[in-house]
């Protein structure tokens, strides 16, 4: 039995009108491809980044966070990644969705409209509630961190 799908609303902004909404590449796929609405297309030098727009916004339900993922494809065949990833949409922002892409590669990347150039998947968070304390509960590892555990 699968999760009752959640319900997003999205809305296209007038530079993305002409492009297909966010979608699934198959029925397995838990995020949904992101479009580059760029006019033309966008070159991306070795070692740069650009803010690609999408042309949409979305509105993500109270409860829950949108990630902006990589795309793998594009990070094993051109070393083109999210460079913040992932990429936090919370549920109170309203703005175009944009992607910042880096070129790790060692050529320069081009970006045409229309691309696929990450992914967006939808998560639950919850809501902490900090309190501060003096000590912190003892566990096997304590402190280690940063590869203590080795190889």
């Amino acid at each position: 039995m699968s999760a009752k799908p959640l319900k997003v609303r999205i809305r296209r902004h007038s530079h993305g009108r002409d492009l297909p909404l966010p979608s699934a590449a198959s029925r397995g796929s838990s995020g949904l491809d992101l479009l580059a609405a760029v006019e033309g297309s966008l070159d991306i030098a070795p070692g740069k980044t650009a803010l690609v727009p999408t042309g949409v916004s979305v509105e993500v339900p109270q409860g829950h966070e949108a990630q902006v993922r990589p795309r793998s494809g594009l990070a094993l065949r051109h070393g083109i990644t999210v460079l913040n990833a992932p990429g936090t949409i919370d549920s109170d922002y309203r703005g175009e969705v944009g992607v910042i892409l880096i070129n790790h590669g060692q050529e320069t990347f081009t970006v045409r409209r229309g691309d696929r150039i990450a992914q967006l998947v939808f998560s639950t968070v919850c809501e902490a509630v900090l309190e501060e304390v003096e000590e912190l509960g003892d566990t096997v590892r304590g402190e280690g961190g940063f590869g203590h555990t080795g190889m």
